[in-house]
């Protein structure tokens, strides 16, 4: 199978979009997305921009993208966050995941990252294995934790 992967572009949003909606139904939650294509744009391509992307095309059809960001570790320095690495069902096991993973480890090499961080559910087997093969470090030492849009509304109210 002959693909591509390059660099996203305002034009790629809709495809994006709809990429993240089939990865949260597989993983079973496909009512959870709430961003919308006006806000990936303007998220992704706008004047403050705050995500990069790589897509992966096949047959003139997006089929896969890795979206990721800068952050910063007070105890590392500059990062990245890979936020998913998404490719069409019917699509994997062709190597695009790697292919995807790869340009943003490339991206991080050139931006002198000292780490990228990401999770992985802990049910998604073909995931875990998948990044097995790159060697990737799993701890369990860190509880996941957020705040959603009512918690933030309402954070300063019970201080």
């Amino acid at each position: 199978m002959n693909y591509t992967i390059r660099k996203a572009v305002k034009a790629d949003v809709a495809d994006m979009l709809r990429l993240v909606k089939e990865l949260a139904t597989y993983e079973k939650a496909p009512d959870a997305v709430e961003v919308s294509l006006a806000e990936m744009e303007a998220d992704g391509f706008g004047p403050n921009a705050i995500y990069s992307a790589f897509i992966s095309e096949m047959d003139g059809m997006i089929v896969g993208m890795a979206l990721y960001y800068t952050k910063y570790s007070t105890w590392k320095g500059k990062a990245i966050y890979l936020d998913d690495i998404i490719v069409s069902e019917k699509y994997r096991r062709f190597g695009i995941g790697g292919k995807l993973f790869e340009e943003v480890v490339k991206a991080g090499k050139e931006m002198g990252v000292r780490k990228i961080d990401w999770q992985v559910l802990d049910w998604n087997e073909p995931a875990i294995q998948f990044y097995k093969k790159y060697n990737t470090v799993f701890t369990n030492e860190w509880v996941n934790c957020t705040l959603y849009k009512e918690q933030i509304q309402n954070a300063m109210e019970r201080g």
